[in-house]
């Protein structure tokens, strides 16, 4: 089992500048072999293979003898598999085309191999020991050592560890469901009851001091030491933000999964919601996407299990105790009450019992497995003449389109 742990490094300034140069080795590389890819395709029409730019790397050596001085040579080498890795979730439609690198944006290097762990320091090639802040102990064989520099001028280390699967199991038989929304960030049903958490509006709380620093940074003559000091405050800002939202969503996914055993959530499609203009920054800022994702990791590693639903299921247009299915119910309507048996429901609540009754029926097919059971439920629906077809896997990228793909 696969298990990766992030640390903060305190590296001297000598470290800094050994580091810089291998990050800018690293970020060279893959411009280079990405240049390299995109010219190759225009006349051929095929791109290279992974074998073809790696195998550039001793010539290049020649040519550049920096490379082989400031950067560790397994280094340059995971830059072509993350290269080639890039590219094959392009074409499977999991990712947007690769992009090159600038040593203005967040700056990372991994190491596959040789990478120690001494007292309280990383033991790094090339680099030396570097001081680190472990916070939890771990034991297991290093696999890869990811380190990273963010816009802040902060270093980090994600240690990728395989350890031993433990067969430990928690006592935990409850089934919730989970309706996501804006007004409350999640309202839970249990079975016998709801509750309902609220949003905490991580980026309303700092909009003034960003919009306020934001306005200095534009002012600044750009290429100025001012432009560069003020960057570097913005950065700050975003940072806490991202720091508090995590903070929010680790502890509340946490909760839960330590609560129960089955998670039921909405399959949510973020990314066509995010289109809307009047609600575009209050879904980004909310990060239902990462709390699914939190869960889901979480309950694998307590041996739970996350069942989502379809996205088109009227989880909030259902009656709960009938199972009438209202015509419309606009955003605006929080109340209402049921027409065929007259029962009073609100919005979330009914949501979230609805989404936990739908998600227990989806269990009870094939043994349990909701993705068989969704695959044969998938198999038995009939097409329906005169409606469209939904195709969610987005509009080709501007530059698959100027090289002839998708």
């Amino acid at each position: 089992m696969l298990k990766a742990v992030k640390v903060r490094l305190y590296p001297t300034t000598e470290q800094r500048e050994s580091l810089a140069r291998s990050f800018g080795c690293a970020r060279w590389y893959w411009n280079y072999a990405l240049n390299a890819c995109i010219q190759n395709y225009e006349p051929t029409g095929k791109s290279l293979k992974m074998s073809v730019y790696k195998g550039l790397l001793p010539r290049l050596k020649l040519e550049y003898p920096w490379l082989k001085q400031d950067c560790y040579s397994s280094v340059l080498q995971c830059v072509a598999i993350n290269l080639n890795k890039a590219y094959k979730n392009f074409f499977d439609g999991r990712a947007k085309f690769p992009q090159f690198k600038s040593k203005f944006d967040k700056q990372s290097i991994q190491y596959p191999q040789n990478v120690t762990v001494v007292d309280n320091n990383l033991k790094i090639p090339k680099i030396g020991e570097v001081k680190a802040v472990f916070h939890r102990v771990f034991k297991g064989i290093i696999k890869t050592v990811t380190i990273s520099k963010t816009a802040t001028d902060k270093y980090f280390a994600s240690i990728l560890v395989e350890v031993e699967c433990s067969n430990d199991k928690l006592s935990r038989d409850k089934i919730l469901g989970i309706d996501l929304g804006l007004k409350d960030f999640a309202i839970v049903h249990d079975g016998e009851g709801f509750t309902k958490y609220s949003h905490p509006k991580h980026l309303k709380c700092h909009q003034r001091n960003l919009s306020r620093k934001q306005k200095k940074f534009a002012r600044k003559v750009k290429g100025s030491k001012s432009r560069h000091k003020h960057k570097k405050l913005v950065a700050k800002v975003h940072e806490r933000v991202s720091n508090s939202r995590q903070d929010f969503l680790h502890k509340l996914s946490r909760k839960l999964v330590n609560e129960s055993q089955i998670i039921v959530v909405e399959n949510l499609h973020i990314k066509g919601m995010v289109r809307n203009r009047k609600l575009s920054k209050s879904i980004s800022d909310v990060g239902w996407g990462m709390f699914i994702n939190f869960l889901d990791y979480k309950l694998k590693d307590s041996f739970g299990q996350l069942v989502e639903i379809d996205r088109f299921f009227p989880s909030s247009k259902t009656c709960s105790c009938c199972g009438h299915v209202v015509d419309k119910l606009s955003l605006d309507i929080r109340e209402w009450d049921c027409p065929k048996c007259k029962s009073h429901h609100d919005r979330d609540s009914n949501a979230s019992q609805n989404i936990r009754t739908e998600g227990i029926r989806i269990l009870s097919l094939d043994g349990g497995n909701p993705v068989l059971a969704e695959l044969r439920r998938s198999k038995t629906k009939k097409p329906q003449g005169g409606k469209a077809f939904v195709d969610e896997t987005g509009s080709p990228h501007p530059i698959c389109t100027q090289m002839g793909v998708g």
